[in-house]
């Protein structure tokens, strides 16, 4: 495996971050601000800083085609920024919450996007051409608590929402006169507004960190604060799924999770590293570490750095500076992202964290 790209930006912790189309452009969440980075040769320089937000900027997003990007904050606001030759315009969305926006995402139709917040709802916004704004609808019920994340659907219609009430959700985003009408699939067939097509309860009722449709929509993975990554396989409207495989692991809970194939899940969280997944509908199971270092024989390693250190102490009457992690994140992993992709398989993945790194992994 080729060696991951690290592009240490600063000393803060990065809250989520966002790759243009062609890689050239960096988004990233910083305390109140999003920052604009440029690729220059082989390493990224701060182009812009975003400032229109009044508190903690806690998630940002590129469109694709567009290179529209859109941000939300704890100040209860998210805003669109439009490219121009003189930099970014900020446009204000009418998002009608009383609590902080937690969590962004653009539809892959790029005609709406998704805001998850503090206040028991989704807001949906889209462009209202004849008022010249962002407009919002909400999905409100049976949400219970914190959107905590959200992901698209290939089809644009469909939403797949965590929350701090221990359950994923997915719903219908479906608005009429911006969307057009998907065809029938397992989520469902007529899918009005605020239809809840699956809801899927953490079996220890933990928060739910991420969540995931695979490449084809036929499958929902989301992470939960159990340290448990969740894959479901519906069935039909109205029917039980074929099946919900829960992996249970001995790790740190994971924070963010993408789909690199049908077959496989990438995660990543707390322990500062991302691991895979493997599996299908007949079983999934936790196969090892992305890093090149292996995991089997850490424990040998760290009984061996504790004689070392006993040693040290005996002999020289001081320890030696163990505070470097083994792992190119030096802290929490909160978020990782699809960085390029050929065939339908993810070939590579960004990563961004609390210690301020950015990284690109080759699979």
């Amino acid at each position: 495996m080729a060696s991951p790209e690290v592009h240490h930006l600063f000393h803060h912790p990065i809250a989520d971050h966002s790759f243009s189309a062609d890689r050239k452009t960096l988004a990233v969440a910083k305390d109140s601000n999003v920052e604009i980075y440029g690729k220059v040769a082989n390493s990224f320089k701060l182009k812009a800083q975003l400032k229109d937000h009044d508190k903690t900027v806690t998630s940002v997003d590129i469109a694709p085609k567009s290179g529209r990007i859109v941000s939300c904050s704890q100040d209860r606001n998210a805003i669109v920024w439009e490219p121009s030759p003189e930099g970014y315009k900020p446009a204000l969305v009418l998002l009608r919450v009383n609590r902080a926006a937690t969590f962004v995402r653009w539809s892959p139709s790029e005609t709406k996007f998704a805001v998850g917040s503090g206040d028991r709802v989704i807001a949906i916004c889209y462009f209202e051409e004849e008022n010249d704004w962002w407009v919002s609808k909400h999905l409100k019920k049976p949400i219970r608590s914190t959107i905590t994340t959200v992901a698209w659907h290939p089809n644009s219609v469909l939403l797949a929402a965590g929350s701090a009430d221990a359950h994923a959700r997915v719903f219908s985003s479906f608005i009429k006169g911006v969307d057009s009408r998907p065809p029938p699939g397992v989520w469902g067939e007529r899918l009005p507004f605020n239809t809840v097509c699956g809801e899927y309860l953490n079996n220890s009722a933990g928060w739910i960190h991420a969540v995931s449709f695979s490449p084809s929509g036929d499958a929902l993975a989301f992470a939960a604060h159990d340290s448990s990554v969740t894959v479901v396989y519906p069935s039909g409207p109205d029917q039980a799924p074929k099946a919900i495989l829960a992996v249970s692991t001995q790790l740190l809970p994971f924070m963010s999770l993408i789909w690199s194939n049908e077959s496989e899940i990438i995660a990543a969280g707390y322990d500062c590293e991302a691991f895979k997944f493997h599996g299908s509908e007949a079983g999934w199971g936790l196969v090892g570490t992305v890093e090149a270092k292996g995991r089997p024989g850490l424990g040998d390693a760290r009984e061996e750095s504790a004689l070392n250190m006993f040693k040290q102490m005996d002999l020289k009457g001081k320890v030696k500076d163990d505070t470097q992690l083994k792992t190119v994140h030096q802290n929490t992993i909160s978020t990782i992202r699809e960085y390029e992709s050929s065939g339908g398989n993810v070939t590579k993945f960004s990563s961004s964290g609390v210690d301020g790194r950015v990284v690109i992994w080759s699979l």
